[in-house]
């Protein structure tokens, strides 16, 4: 019954893995066609954390966050000792880590939005605004990361639907960040910056939480006679190709 009950509490970290892309994106979504004087296209998301209701963005980071690093406890528990259990669970740790700090600290007035910010990028960039960027860095590098441990997890295991998928996600995400920057000439046309970092989300947010849901669903106990019987977890399941 205790090894029930610890499986079932994984389960419930990679659930929060599972919701957390899907739930960021629909916030962000309402937030774009419902904010006065915001147009997404061509501010980027980080603007929704000033004015008014900025609370809902900040808390939209911030919860998105707390639920990748319970994601990530759930795959520590899940994977190790197996090929990808040590780097894997880190690096999405290190993802939510970042979404916490990109919400607590916020991005500066620009592009318009509020209304009365600079219609480019903030001339004189304080703490805070520089902090969110780092978060925003952190976030972007573990989650490439992320994607290259499991495509080598999976290609080992010779799943390689799933090793492409990671594969793809992890040239994509770079890809671009390298785009938006040249469209945009550096931050100076929002225009192309707003819409690539969306597509960046919905593309490496919902990497992560697909994830968690393929993780999730081949962790589920069921119980047999004596509650002896049950399949095997994800954790014995991804061991045996590391043993």
């Amino acid at each position: 019954m205790s090894t029930m009950r610890e499986r079932r509490l994984t389960r419930a970290m990679l659930t929060c893995g599972a919701v957390a892309g899907p739930l960021f994106v629909l916030v962000v979504v309402i937030q774009d066609y419902t904010r006065a004087d915001f147009d997404p296209r061509r501010q980027p998301l980080s603007l929704l954390s000033l004015g008014d209701l900025g609370w809902i963005q900040i808390a939209n980071f911030v919860v998105t966050g707390l639920l990748n690093i319970a994601f990530a406890a759930g795959l520590w528990r899940a994977l190790r000792p197996g090929r990808g259990g040590t780097w894997g669970p880190l690096l999405i740790g290190a993802y939510g880590i970042g979404l916490v700090g990109a919400g607590v600290f916020r991005f500066e007035p620009a592009w318009g939005y509020p209304p009365g910010a600079p219609p480019g990028l903030p001339g004189d960039p304080g703490l805070s605004y520089v902090l969110h960027g780092a978060a925003f860095g952190v976030v972007f590098v573990s989650l490439v990361a992320a994607c290259f441990v499991f495509t080598r997890h999976f290609a080992v295991r010779g799943e390689r639907g799933w090793a492409f998928y990671c594969a793809v996600t992890g040239v994509a995400l770079p890809a671009l960040y390298l785009l938006a920057g040249l469209l945009s000439d550096g931050g100076e046309d929002p225009r192309p910056l707003s819409l690539l970092l969306r597509a960046m989300a919905l593309l490496g947010w919902g990497w992560a939480s697909v994830l968690a849901v393929r993780v999730r669903g081949s962790h589920t106990p069921v119980a047999g006679r004596g509650g002896g019987g049950r399949k095997r977890s994800l954790s014995r399941l991804w061991r045996g190709g590391s043993s």
